[in-house]
């Protein structure tokens, strides 16, 4: 396990270098992304249409926060259980979606386009939004403010703590660390 320094949007030279169970800090541009709007974003492609952000290299982080207090650019911001975006994110990882964020396991279709496409997925820490708030230093809504707190926001983050959970070799976080205990 590494503790690295990244920089948003992420290259797949950068993924991969990254292994799971590496400790992230991210700093750079990320976007917000969950239910509604991956499945507005499915429909759309569907339709053959222009997503109104481009993916390429991107970093979606599975979150709909809370509103900003006074002077904050966000409230609290904590990750959202990943496996509800499962049907629509191989569909985004082959179109060329860098990396995500969110909290729990993922599908075996999952693992297996974030290894075709040379991905990665990464968690942060459930339960501490508030904490994570800190390291979001601009938030903006760029596509679907009709779904409120579920609209896609570009945010601008530094230092921003996440765990590699699933990289581009096919290792899974969640697996190993099941395996590792019970020895």
């Amino acid at each position: 396990m590494m503790e690295k320094h990244i920089a948003a949007p992420i290259t797949k030279e950068v993924a991969r270098t990254l292994r799971a169970g590496d400790y992230i800090y991210l700093t750079g541009t990320i976007y917000t992304a969950r239910d509604a709007a991956h499945k507005r974003m499915d429909e759309t492609l569907s339709r053959k249409e222009a997503l109104p952000v481009d993916l390429n290299g991107q970093v979606i982080y599975y979150m709909g926060p809370s509103p900003a207090r006074e002077g904050r650019p966000i409230g609290s911001a904590g990750p959202t259980t990943a496996s509800r975006m499962d049907k629509y994110t191989p569909r985004l990882l082959d179109m060329g979606l860098g990396a995500m964020i969110g909290k729990g396991k993922r599908s075996k279709e999952v693992l297996d386009a974030v290894v075709r496409n040379e991905s990665v997925y990464m968690a942060a820490v459930g339960g501490a939004g508030a904490l994570l708030s800190k390291c979001i230093k601009e938030s903006e809504v760029v596509a679907y403010d009709d779904l409120g707190t579920e609209a896609i926001r570009k945010l601008t983050v530094e230092d921003f703590p996440v765990i590699v959970v699933a990289d581009s070799a096919g290792n899974d976080l969640y697996e190993t660390a099941i395996k590792e205990y019970e020895k």
